[in-house]
């Protein structure tokens, strides 16, 4: 689901309702937002209109792993962020987050990590879209002559769109220091 900045809806999830409200009261600028303060709270919370969860990883009645696979279990495609004071383990390997961050976080944080994960469902348009575009123009140039297409104003209209398109994915766009920390994050995994 892409939704401009200000059309988006973030759910803040954390027990401690006092860190929530404040996370909340930030992202109000640039964002709809609803908050949670349980992970039960947090899953009666959810519809297809979320585009991204921040969720604290530890709360008492559900985990934010329970969390993250009900959310999943019932289908919603929003972007998963961690905001946690649970250092990373070896158990985050299994949990299908998209972004983890370690409290405390500043709101700077809190703006980048969200338009990042905006920018990621648009990415991941624009994969499906280019997927989609490529379909037809092969299924076209397999059944067609292409002599023929080529006259056709629609069909290098296609062709220009899908070469917009692959540009696209291959220089996606630069998120400030969510970037800059994951260009880190990559750098670390090949070194």
């Amino acid at each position: 689901m892409e939704r401009s900045r200000g059309e988006a809806t973030v759910l803040v999830v954390d027990d401690e309702e006092g860190v929530a409200d404040i996370y909340a009261e930030h992202l109000t600028e640039r964002y709809t937002v609803r908050t949670a303060y349980s992970g039960d709270g947090a899953i009666e919370s959810m519809s297809p209109d979320v585009d991204v969860v921040l969720l604290d990883r530890r709360m008492p009645d559900k985990s934010g792993g329970e969390v993250i696979d009900r959310i999943r279990w019932r289908g919603y495609n929003c972007r998963v962020v961690f905001i946690t004071a649970v250092e990373p383990d070896l158990d985050i390997l299994s949990l299908g987050f998209d972004e983890y961050l370690v409290k405390p976080v500043l709101a700077r944080d809190l703006y980048d990590v969200v338009d990042a994960m905006l920018a990621r469902n648009e990415y991941v348009a624009t994969v499906r879209e280019a997927i989609s575009l490529a379909s037809r123009i092969a299924t076209l140039e397999s059944k067609m002559d292409v002599e023929k297409l080529e006259e056709s104003d629609r069909y290098t209209d296609a062709q220009e769109r899908f070469q917009e398109l692959r540009e696209e994915i291959e220089t996606p766009p630069s998120e400030g220091i969510y970037s800059e920390l994951t260009r880190e994050k990559l750098e670390v995994l090949f070194e």
